[in-house]
């Protein structure tokens, strides 16, 4: 029987790695350029990286849609890259700033921010809008994945 691999996206160079889901918590480096495949901190994604992860990378994924001028995403980026710290290497935690790439924000109907959407096999399957804290971040995660 063969092995069972997930395919991970590297967060430097955009490259796919087969990894083996028992060997997540090992600190899997990307075959190309060596960099983490898994970094404990929130990725921070462009346009094009976005549709890559949705795409291409078998984790959940939780996107913090924000931008530089709302107050509330910047009262809540401390508690996102805690919680991103926090939760192990089974989701990933990416940030898209929505002035910088209005086209996803529209893509996707944001229309509050913040909002944190959680994305599965590149479907979103539920979102949040507004403040929380890092365990309310986590407590949401565990109850979805």
């Amino acid at each position: 029987m063969p092995e069972s691999r997930i395919m991970l996206v590297c967060p430097s160079c955009k490259t796919s790695n087969r990894v083996p889901p028992e060997r997540l918590a090992d600190h899997p480096v990307c075959g190309k350029c060596k960099q983490a495949l898994l970094t404990g901190r929130p990725i921070e994604l462009d346009s094009a990286g976005l549709d890559v992860f949705l795409n291409k990378d078998e984790l959940p994924i939780l996107v913090d849609f924000w931008a530089a001028w709302c107050g509330p995403c910047r009262q809540m980026a401390p508690s996102f890259s805690k919680a991103a710290a926090a939760a192990g290497p089974g989701v990933r935690f990416a940030k898209l700033d929505t002035e910088a790439w209005p086209d996803q924000a529209s893509r996707h109907q944001i229309r509050s921010l913040p909002t944190l959407a959680l994305f599965v096999s590149g479907k979103e399957v539920e979102r949040r809008m507004g403040v929380m804290s890092e365990q309310q971040i986590l407590g949401w995660l565990q109850a979805l994945v």
